[in-house]
């Protein structure tokens, strides 16, 4: 398999260091728009021909296309932050490749009532095409770290193989955001972050459907296992429920 690895930053370089062991990955670009990031992650990888260094400038479809073709890639891993979602998912669509990303399509909040209504959604955009994406005999694997992605594997395999019902399935998160010699240090993009923190929050229940609230409510307590103890967790704007 060839690979167009869009974005070397932290979660691109483990993408790349994962794969590195495995036989099955013939070839993973590292394209970045910062060449030097690039080249220090390929350094450490130690396998030049297997990871080559490229420039990419992923606000432009053009760019990602051109690369995937001249690397005859079977897969655009999209590492980067969900801004550059549609050029990349686009791009990969166009070439006709498998696509994968770690989060959706950017949403938009409803233009009159964005704390009960939702507006645009994470992910809608790329959920409208899965149809075009059939059609053509593609896949897209989108949203697929850890939430949503791993919690989604779990909840399937506990609705299949735990429980004979499920009345309600939340994901909370326990961390305390530090690393030890920095004095702020989210484990991911900080604006993505923030776009979380600010987006009104997306809920769907059964009896209402789809419907917002109000950027951090439903205060809880929760008691998180494995020794991490109680911690304050709060609503925020994610692709978790989508």
């Amino acid at each position: 398999m060839k690979v167009l690895l869009v974005g070397v930053g932290g979660v691109g370089e483990a993408i790349a260091a994962i794969a590195k062991p495995r036989s099955w990955f013939e070839q993973i670009v590292l394209a970045d728009y910062k060449l030097e990031r690039a080249r220090e992650v390929q350094k450490k990888l130690g396998d030049d021909q297997r990871f080559p260094v490229e420039f990419i400038d992923a606000s432009k479809q053009e760019n990602i296309e051109a690369l995937a073709n001249r690397y005859h890639v079977d897969l655009i891993m999209n590492a980067v932050d969900p801004v550059f979602n549609k050029q990349i998912f686009d791009a990969a669509y166009s070439v006709g490749v498998t696509y994968m990303d770690m989060a959706m399509t950017l949403s938009e909040p409803h233009p009159d009532d964005p704390f009960h209504k939702p507006g645009i959604k994470l992910g809608d955009y790329q959920f409208e095409k899965a149809k075009d994406w059939e059609a053509k005999g593609l896949l897209a694997i989108v949203g697929i770290g850890v939430e949503p992605g791993m919690a989604d594997v779990f909840a399937r395999y506990a609705q299949d193989h735990l429980f004979d019902e499920i009345d309600e399935i939340g994901v909370r998160d326990g961390a305390n955001i530090t690393i030890d010699g920095y004095e702020f240090a989210p484990n991911f993009s900080i604006w993505t972050t923030i776009e979380e923190c600010l987006n009104p929050p997306v809920i769907w229940e059964k009896e209402k459907g789809w419907f917002t609230t109000e950027p951090f409510s439903e205060h809880e307590t929760f008691e998180f296992p494995e020794g991490i103890g109680p911690i304050d967790v709060v609503n925020v704007g994610h692709e978790r429920s989508m």
